[in-house]
């Protein structure tokens, strides 16, 4: 099989998010190197083996893969086939680094609910607008993550209901529609930690606090749009980063495109 390397790369605007890195490889070996920042690492087709501090670890397709910072480690295909991963690389605003030692015993998590949320994090961060999502998503990532390298503080990891809370946040959102609010920004404003303030309204309401905006959103354009407003236009005027990401919402919601929702009427 010919040699293969597809990547793509991106910065997003998520706090704690280094960089994500998608990529394609066959018959290419990493040699020894180190990242200054967390390496989380899902592979969707094939398998990759890996030495870290001089023990060799392999990522079979169900398991999530947390490198460490500056901890030497290689990598290459652990088959004919080569392998398909996806990468996010976090800071210390995630994970601290006296989670290093237990991550470097135990770099490999067999944690079918881990690798979904890591699945659906890759998945906001690939839709610029989605960021409110990719934090509560990664808040929740962290707070897992660190339950698995620290257990006796995992066991403290509780969902509290905490309904002022969520009201709060609720109509902190309600306020905000149009321009939207950062996870980071609104736990500063109402003085929680942002893994308790997702868990508090999605305990409270049922819905995170990302899925209720983009309902508010998605039925403020309907308004317009059974006004006769653009379906362009009418992305601007809900908060939406551009027409494609309020169609993708809206027929999410709603089944059918804004276009199609508005030739209806």
């Amino acid at each position: 099989m010919a040699a293969r390397q597809e990547v793509s790369a991106w910065r997003p605007a998520v706090p704690g998010v280094r960089e994500v890195f998608h990529a394609h490889f066959t018959g290419y070996a990493y040699p020894m190197h180190v990242h200054e920042a967390w390496t989380l690492l899902i592979v969707d087709d094939g398998a990759v083996r890996y030495d870290l501090d001089r023990h060799e670890h392999g990522t079979p397709h169900d398991t999530v893969s947390l490198l460490p910072p500056h901890v030497p480690h290689n990598g290459s295909p652990a088959g004919p086939g080569g392998f398909r991963k996806r990468v996010v690389y976090l800071d210390t605003t995630v994970l601290g680094e006296d989670l290093v030692g237990p991550a470097v015993d135990t770099p490999d998590l067999r944690d079918p609910l881990l690798r979904r949320r890591v699945g659906q994090l890759h998945h906001a961060l690939d839709h610029p607008g989605d960021e409110l999502e990719a934090a509560g998503r990664l808040t929740l990532i962290g707070e897992r993550l660190t339950a698995h390298l620290r257990p006796r503080l995992g066991t403290d990891v509780r969902r509290h209901a905490d309904p002022g809370l969520a009201r709060r946040l609720r109509e902190l959102l309600d306020a905000r529609i149009v321009e939207g609010v950062a996870l980071e920004e609104a736990a500063a404003l109402l003085h929680a930690h942002p893994a308790h303030l997702v868990r508090a309204f999605s305990t409270a309401y049922g819905i995170a606090p990302h899925q209720y905006l983009n309902s508010r959103r998605v039925d403020r354009a309907r308004r317009l749009l059974l006004e006769g407003r653009r379906p362009g236009e009418v992305a601007a005027a809900t908060g939406f980063f551009d027409q494609s990401h309020l169609t993708r919402h809206f027929r999410k919601l709603v089944g059918v495109t804004p276009g199609r929702y508005a030739r209806s009427a």
